[in-house]
């Protein structure tokens, strides 16, 4: 029996622990043993686990990495526990995810992955292993990591660093441990990742995209469309954490620019966000209930992502699945998810025309609720898209 270890900082929580929690799944329903190593949390999976350090662990990484900037160079004890159980399972493929996130030493593992010789899958959600510090780069409009890292203009973001700036050493260390493998295939989750790939010092690896999927039996189009109490037209944005990346202003500027016959809804604000909404937008905390999630999007008349940096949002790929049409600023992988039939792409930043294109859809109706699910149904299908791991996997073993 083939032997799969996928590695995350979460398992079975979070899009990219459930992520690996379907790849395992599907893993096993093809007669693999399934493993899957993280580092937060106490899951419950149907894959054998393994934590990474504990939770002290974690907290000492994370202080260190907000002192130092030195991200990915803690948790050395437990990392090396770690790598002698690695050994004891004996995996045929690894499958790294996430590897930041205040759990893993990745020198460590690395010089391990490099001795074993063996196959190693790298799915890339964000853009960290290529970068000196930061997960996403479009906001600052940055491009020094291209050539190589130093004086970060985003020290504060992810992975937050509240007094040194160590990303000149952080990028020559991300670049000595991540060469070097012998068969290391990149997975980016949208084309858009890919070009970024192969603009870094990682370029020279083989790459293959596969876009995230979801459960689209769950994310489906309701027997009857629900409409708002208010009988005006809505505008829905979904996210898990609304940071300044994720367009929060965007959707003030737009409330500016729309009539009363509209109504935002925004779904995953904190209470302090909430209060702080002007009149016509409507804040719900983040919800666990996809029923109630899904009635959300068939309630909208359009999914709006006015996204400042993102790889290849989910949230859009649920609208679509529901029946709603997407606008989203052409940034990052996000537009991939939309064509002609069901969605819109915005320049970067142009308000204006993302309020025009906002009236523009909810009054001509120009997309049907029937060619946004096909498009969900046809392309992002979880299983369909997640399949393509286990053939990669076994074209390495």
């Amino acid at each position: 029996m083939s032997r799969l270890l996928q590695i995350n900082v979460t398992a079975n929580w979070g899009s990219t622990g459930r992520i690996a929690e379907d790849i395992g799944r599907l893993a096993m329903r093809d007669g693999w043993e399934s493993w899957v190593a993280y580092g937060r949390g106490t899951p419950v999976s149907e894959s054998k686990l393994i934590r990474v350090g504990n939770d002290t662990d974690m907290r000492l990484h994370a202080l260190q990495s907000r002192l130092f900037d030195n991200h990915g160079l803690a948790s050395a004890k437990a990392t090396r526990r770690f790598v002698n159980t690695v050994k004891e399972v004996a995996p045929d493929v690894v499958h790294l995810h996430n590897i930041h996130g205040y759990y893993l030493n990745y020198p460590i593992l690395f010089e391990y992955l490099k001795e074993w010789g063996g196959p190693v899958i790298w799915t890339l959600h964000d853009c960290w292993p290529f970068t000196g510090h930061c997960a996403y780069y479009d906001f600052a409009g940055c491009e020094r990591w291209r050539s190589e890292c130093h004086d970060c203009p985003q020290l504060r973001s992810y992975p937050a660093s509240l007094v040194r700036d160590r990303s000149a050493s952080n990028f020559v260390d991300k670049r000595n441990a991540f060469t070097g493998l012998s068969d290391l295939t990149f997975v980016p989750v949208s084309e858009w990742l890919d070009g970024e790939l192969h603009k870094s010092f990682l370029g020279g690896y083989d790459s293959c995209v596969i876009h995230n999927g979801i459960d689209t039996g769950v994310f489906n189009i309701r027997p009857q469309k629900e409409v708002s109490e208010e009988g005006r037209k809505v505008v829905l944005g979904v996210a898990s954490v609304w940071d300044r990346r994720k367009g929060l202003e965007e959707f003030v500027k737009l409330r500016e620019r729309l009539s009363d016959e509209y109504i935002i809804i925004l779904v995953g604000l904190s209470q302090e966000q909430i209060a702080m909404l002007p009149s016509g937008m409507t804040g719900i905390r983040r919800t666990d209930s996809i029923d109630q999630l899904v009635g959300i999007y068939n309630m909208a008349d359009v999914f709006v992502n006015p996204t400042l940096e993102d790889n290849f949002p989910t949230t859009n790929l649920e609208a679509l699945a529901c029946g709603t049409p997407v606008i989203t600023y052409d940034t990052g992988g996000s537009p991939e998810a939309v064509d002609g039939k069901c969605g819109v792409v915005v320049p970067y930043r142009d308000a204006i025309a993302l309020a025009d294109s906002v009236v523009e859809v909810c009054t001509k109706r120009p997309f049907s609720q029937k060619d946004c699910r096909d498009r969900a149904v046809r392309l992002y299908n979880k299983d369909e898209a997640f399949k393509q791991y286990i053939q990669l996997s076994l074209i390495h073993i």
